[in-house]
């Protein structure tokens, strides 16, 4: 039976989530059907609206790749950033997505509330703190303008997007890892794209672009604002970002990708690069997860300690994917 959302998506046990949503059908309703339709120009819309909601919610865009018929991306819960912010700014940052409700409108006037008043926009106001860090509503916020648009667009109504999403909670560094290289090796498995830094529509793209330009591309000022920026091995005092260098990753997903596009499955080079070593992962099963990421792992994905360690805290009375996941021990 499946797990209901609050089960599978939990800030306690993991801040990194791995999510997909698909077209009706699996249809071509972002790209071309080869029939001489060419809907190329919405899977920007969904990158500008992807990242545009980044700015507004307490969540980090990690990566994405938006394909012809589906879209991945790998998001970062910051449950901290939610309750740092200032009543005025939670009110604010709703109100860009929603016109929000008598009581906010008019505290954002300067108004003033009657006790009354003041105790129902309290619980309003924690509702929406919360909701601005809530997967569920950033994906809906993502996908219902989408579909609408693309309703419009083609004149016509019913669903766009095959139902709800897709989750995997990312348990640890390797999880991490082997999934942000899944997703922006989408394009070169598709054949969409023959390098990463011309895969169109992908956050690898916008990461080379900008590492091409920084005099330091380690250094997380000088790494795109759009995306978390990496923050390097994890230390003491270590600040906001994944726990990786941009350089290793590049590297990584640079020699992946050659891996899969010289189409030998088998062949792992004589030079590996240095942050396989660090996450002691072999590099045949790192290849591996590389091209099966998705269909391999179910909803909790980790080493075996890791997996143990989230089933316990969700109240989980068995251990979900413990053959898969033993890969990434």
């Amino acid at each position: 039976m499946p797990k209901p959302r609050k089960q599978l998506i939990s800030a306690e046990t993991t801040p990194y989530y791995h999510c997909v949503s698909r077209c009706v059908r699996r249809s071509f309703l972002c790209g071309s059907d080869g029939r001489g339709n060419n809907f190329e120009h919405r899977r920007q819309w969904i990158e500008d609206r992807l990242l545009a909601l980044a700015e507004t919610f307490a969540i980090d865009v990690c990566a994405y790749a938006i394909m012809s018929n589906h879209y991945h991306v790998v998001l970062h819960i910051d449950t901290s950033e939610a309750d740092r912010w200032s009543d005025f700014e939670v009110v604010s940052r709703w109100h860009t997505l929603f016109k929000g409700n008598f009581f906010s409108q008019k505290y954002i006037r300067g108004q003033s509330l009657s006790n009354i008043e003041q105790a129902l926009f309290d619980k309003i106001l924690a509702t929406w703190r919360e909701r601005l860090h809530d997967i569920s509503w950033f994906l809906r916020l993502l996908n219902e303008p989408i579909a609408r648009q693309a309703n419009f667009e083609d004149q016509c109504t019913g669903r766009f997007w095959e139902g709800r999403f897709k989750s995997q909670a990312l348990l640890d560094e390797k999880a991490l890892a082997a999934c942000m290289v899944y997703v922006d090796l989408n394009p070169i498995r598709a054949k969409m794209a023959k390098t990463p830094e011309t895969s169109e529509h992908t956050s690898i793209k916008i990461r080379i672009e900008k590492a091409k330009t920084a005099h330091a591309p380690n250094h997380s000022q000088q790494q795109t604002p759009l995306l978390l920026p990496f923050a390097g091995y994890p230390r003491q005092d270590m600040p906001k970002g994944l726990p990786f260098r941009l350089s290793d990753y590049l590297e990584l997903v640079d020699w992946s990708g050659r891996i899969l596009r010289e189409n030998k499955r088998g062949a792992i080079t004589a030079t590996l690069p240095p942050i396989l070593n660090r996450l002691n992962i072999d590099p045949k099963h790192w290849l591996y997860n590389c091209q099966h990421f998705e269909s391999r792992f179910k909803g909790l994905v980790g080493s075996s300690y890791a997996l143990k360690q989230a089933c316990q805290k969700l109240g989980y009375q068995r251990t979900p994917g413990a053959s898969s996941c033993h890969l990434l021990s």
